[in-house]
């Protein structure tokens, strides 16, 4: 079986690429994961987040698709989306 190099990736870019993220419901929360987006995809908005609260309300999940143009954008998007403090969850 063959290895895949670390560098390569099974993507084409540029591509549409969803990124679930999940934390809990509070109004802030959609505009402020707009904020971390745009920062790595300046044409990025809210027309491309699907939203769907948990079923007691506490928590909200976002599937927000970015337009991917390098594994190196999506590497740093992952970071700043996990790192902050309102994401519990990226996928």
């Amino acid at each position: 079986m063959s290895e895949l190099d670390p560098t390569e990736s099974l993507i084409e870019y540029p591509s549409d690429f969803p990124i679930k993220v999940m934390g809990l419901a509070h109004d802030q929360f959609v505009p402020t994961i707009i904020d971390v987006v745009v920062v790595h995809d300046p044409e990025f908005h809210e027309g491309r987040i699907e939203q769907r609260p948990s079923s007691a309300g506490n928590y909200l999940s976002l599937t927000v698709t970015v337009r991917a143009t390098s594994r190196e954008q999506l590497d740093n998007l992952y970071r700043a989306l996990s790192s902050h403090p309102m994401v519990k969850y990226v996928l």
